[in-house]
């Protein structure tokens, strides 16, 4: 769809709700964007590879959830197909599961969130979000040896393969929000959102329900717009709304 921005006062009181197609949606983070969005009045397709363990992870008969098909790593013409030309956004929330497959962080990180833009671009759906992670650039941070760095990069150069594909989502002219979270924790959130520029953070954690929440917030708030933030969330850290968050980070 043509537009960049979904803006709070079409998300509410409007005949035609907007619909995001969100891509790993029975993933840890990727159910909790969808549980968000419908909570804040989105229609939602959720994209899944089983659909089967997506009723059951999905089974409250939202009759705002639709629930398809997509998998990241089959190619942009299934996936748009699975889009459909029914989207407004697609957020990208998927992730590799460790195994001892090394190609596996490049066949989902990489060249399926490729696809996924890809498929955008066919499409004419002009609005990506992406979650990514921080340190993806951690070798010009001068991180090498950061711990972090070195374990999420044990499976397959992971962290390698986020960077190529953000540095596609950023040349390929859409409107994009990248998201780089801090370690992820299943816990309620506890602390504040902290939000700041790209290769900033190093260190620390946040709940996946605030990830999901700045998944959500980007859509509605136009200062989220080509722009890469990471996010942690500290207890001593004030509140802050998602105007002053995303308006606090420059476009690079």
């Amino acid at each position: 769809m043509e537009g960049s921005e979904i803006t709070e006062e079409e998300e509410v009181g409007v005949s035609e709700k907007k619909k995001i197609f969100v891509a790993g949606a029975t993933g840890s983070t990727g159910k909790r964007i969808v549980q968000q969005l419908l909570a804040k009045g989105f229609a939602v397709k959720a994209g899944v590879r089983d659909i089967d363990k997506a009723k059951t992870s999905f089974s409250d008969n939202n009759s705002d959830l639709q629930i398809v098909k997509a998998d990241v790593t089959e190619g942009s013409t299934k996936l748009a197909e699975a889009i459909g030309d029914d989207s407004d956004a697609v957020i990208c929330a998927t992730g590799f599961r460790p195994s001892w497959d090394l190609l596996a962080p490049w066949k989902v990180d990489n060249f399926g969130t490729v696809n996924l833009v890809e498929a955008c671009c066919k499409l004419g759906v002009n609005r990506f979000i992406l979650i990514s992670s921080i340190l993806v650039n951690g070798a010009a941070m001068g991180q090498l040896l950061n711990p972090a760095y070195i374990f999420l990069n044990v499976f397959g150069l992971t962290l390698i393969a986020k960077l190529q594909a953000e540095q596609y989502i950023r040349k390929s002219g859409i409107n994009y929000t990248i998201i780089r979270p801090g370690g992820l924790r299943n816990d309620p959130p506890t602390g504040n959102i902290v939000m700041e520029p790209e290769d900033t953070l190093y260190e620390g954690s946040i709940s996946r329900d605030q990830v999901a929440e700045v998944a959500v917030e980007a859509l509605i708030h136009p200062e989220s717009s080509y722009k890469v933030v990471e996010i942690v969330a500290r207890a001593e850290a004030p509140k802050r709304t998602f105007v002053d968050l995303f308006g606090s980070i420059k476009q690079r």
